[in-house]
C-alpha cells in the first residue's frame, strides 16, 4: 500500500491489505511521451478551434496572460509560461507589452519568493507581473451582467489590454466540472462580488433546500448553472487565446492544449477524464484519502478538492479520514467562520444564503459532511477549532485509525477500506 502524503511527509497505512477493495491511482493512459517544451511547442503547433497563437496577436498590441496562484504551483507554470512568451516575442510582441496578471481570486496577495517560484528568475525580472485583488473596486471594470444575474467585474490592468491569454491547469472541480479555462476570469480576475453571485448557483433555491447535485464533479452540461454561468462571465472578457496543460500524479507535464478557450478546454478535460475517472468495485464503509501534499494541503479551502472526491467513494454513514495538514490553517475566512462560529447547521445556511461565498460553502460542506458521515481530518489545525461540528480531529494516521476504530466497536478489522493516496485529483466511480 502506498504511504500517505502529508505536506512534505508521508504515513503509512498500518491495515491489513486484504480488507482494502481499491487503492486509487490515475489510470494508465496511452498520452505520447514528450518532454514539457515539447508537449507546449506541439500544443501551441496544433491549436485547437483557432489560428496558431502568432496570428491571434499583432505586434503593437498589449497582451495579458493569466496564470494561477500559489496554491496551484503544481501546474508547473515555471515550465512552461517561458515557451508561451518565446512564442509570443517571436509574433512581434516584446515583453514591454506583456503583462502577467496572477488570478488570485479571493486568494491572499503572493510573495515576492512566490511569484519567482511561479514564473522563474529570469520572467519575473522582464515582464510586469502583479496579483489580482478582488476587493480593490478602483481597478475592477464592469462588463456587464449574465442571464444568472451575476454582474461582471474583472481586473482593471487585465481588460486594458488588447489581448488576454488564459493560462492554467485542468483537473476535476467540485463545483465547475473541470478546473482550468474559464476560470482563470471568474473567480481568477473578478471581484468578490462576482465570485460570490456566481458562486450562489452552487445552492439550490430557498433554505434547506442544500446543494445543487448537478453542480459537481466532471459535469461541464447545460445543466450546471455554476459552469453555464462561468462560461457567460468569460465570454464577456472575450479571451483571445489559451494554453492548459494536464500533469500527473508527480506533477510532471503529460499534455498541453491550446487555442480556442473553449474548444481546447473541453479538449483536456476529455483526457483528464480518461486520466483521473477511476473505476472502483463499489463504494466501502471507511475511505482514507491525502490530498496529495503540499502545495495541494496548504490549506483546508483547497482541501474541498479532496473531500468531494473521497466522497465518491464512502458508503453513505461511512467513515471519512482525510489527510491535510493546512500549514496556512484554513485559508479563508468565511471557511474558517462557517466551521467556527456556529453551533448548528440551520444557522450555518442561514448565513451562507444571506452572505454567500466559495469560502463559506466549502465550510458549510465540511460541517455538512460530518453531519453525515464520520469525519476525521488529520491535520495541523487545533482540534478546539472544530469543536462547533462533528469533526473529528487527529495529529497522525494512526491516531485518526484509533478514532475510527472507536466508532466501530474498537477494531477495523475486516472493515472494507478504499486508499486515495491522490485524493485531491483522481475522482472514484463505483461500479456498483
Amino acid at each position: 500500500m502506498q504511504p500517505m502524503k502529508y505536506s512534505d511527509t508521508a504515513f503509512p497505512v498500518s491495515l491489513d491489505p486484504r480488507q482494502v477493495v481499491a487503492e486509487v491511482h490515475a489510470n494508465t493512459t496511452d498520452l505520447p511521451q514528450r518532454t514539457v517544451r515539447e508537449h507546449i511547442e506541439y500544443a501551441l503547433d496544433h491549436p485547437i478551434g483557432a489560428g496558431p497563437i502568432e496570428e491571434a496577436v499583432r505586434p503593437g498590441e498589449k497582451v495579458c496572460i493569466l496564470i494561477s496562484d500559489i496554491t496551484r504551483r503544481w501546474q508547473q507554470p515555471s515550465a512552461y509560461l517561458p515557451i508561451l512568451v518565446e512564442r509570443l516575442n517571436r509574433a512581434g510582441i516584446p515583453d514591454g507589452d506583456m503583462l502577467i496578471v496572477c488570478a488570485t481570486g479571493t486568494h491572499r496577495v503572493q510573495t515576492e519568493e512566490e511569484h519567482i517560484s511561479l514564473v522563474g528568475e529570469d520572467l519575473y525580472r522582464r515582464i510586469r507581473f502583479i496579483d489580482h485583488r478582488c476587493d480593490d473596486k478602483e481597478h475592477l471594470t464592469y462588463m456587464g451582467t449574465t442571464s444568472r444575474g451575476t454582474p461582471v467585474w474583472l481586473n482593471s490592468y487585465a481588460m486594458a489590454c488588447d489581448k488576454l491569454i488564459l493560462t492554467g491547469g485542468v483537473v476535476y472541480h467540485f463545483l465547475a466540472g473541470f478546473g482550468g479555462g474559464r476560470k482563470s476570469i471568474v473567480p481568477g480576475i473578478a471581484g468578490r462580488e462576482t465570485i460570490n453571485t456566481n458562486h450562489n448557483n452552487a445552492l439550490n433555491p430557498g433554505l434547506g433546500s442544500g446543494s445543487n447535485p448537478r453542480v459537481c464533479n466532471g459535469n461541464m452540461g447545460a445543466d450546471n448553472p455554476f459552469h453555464s454561468d462561468l462560461v457567460e462571465c468569460a465570454s464577456l472578457a472575450k479571451p483571445a487565446y489559451l494554453l492548459n496543460v494536464i500533469v500527473n500524479d508527480n506533477y510532471e507535464i503529460v499534455g498541453a492544449f491550446a487555442g480556442d478557450w473553449q474548444q481546447a478546454h473541453q479538449a483536456a478535460a476529455k483526457v483528464v477524464e480518461q486520466m483521473d475517472g477511476v473505476a472502483i468495485p463499489r463504494r466501502a464503509p471507511l475511505v482514507i484519502a491525502s490530498a496529495g501534499g503540499y502545495p495541494k494541503d496548504i490549506n483546508l479551502y483547497q482541501t474541498s478538492k479532496l473531500l468531494s472526491n473521497a466522497l465518491a467513494a464512502v458508503s453513505p454513514g461511512g467513515t471519512l479520514i482525510l489527510l491535510s495538514q493546512s500549514r496556512e490553517g484554513f485559508g479563508d475566512p468565511d471557511c474558517e467562520a462557517q466551521i467556527c462560529a456556529y453551533d448548528t447547521m440551520e444557522e450555518r445556511e442561514k448565513a451562507l444564503r444571506a452572505d454567500f461565498s466559495i469560502g463559506g460553502f466549502v465550510g458549510f460542506l465540511f460541517a455538512e459532511t460530518a453531519e453525515n458521515y464520520h469525519l476525521i481530518l488529520v491535520t495541523d489545525i487545533p482540534g478546539q477549532r472544530f469543536e462547533r461540528t462533528k469533526i473529528q480531529v487527529a495529529q497522525t494516521l494512526d491516531e485518526a485509525l484509533a478514532l475510527a476504530a472507536q466508532e466501530n466497536g474498537g477494531s477495523l478489522d475486516g472493515v472494507e477500506t478504499i486508499l486515495m493516496p491522490h485524493g485531491g485529483s483522481t475522482f472514484p466511480l463505483p461500479q456498483a
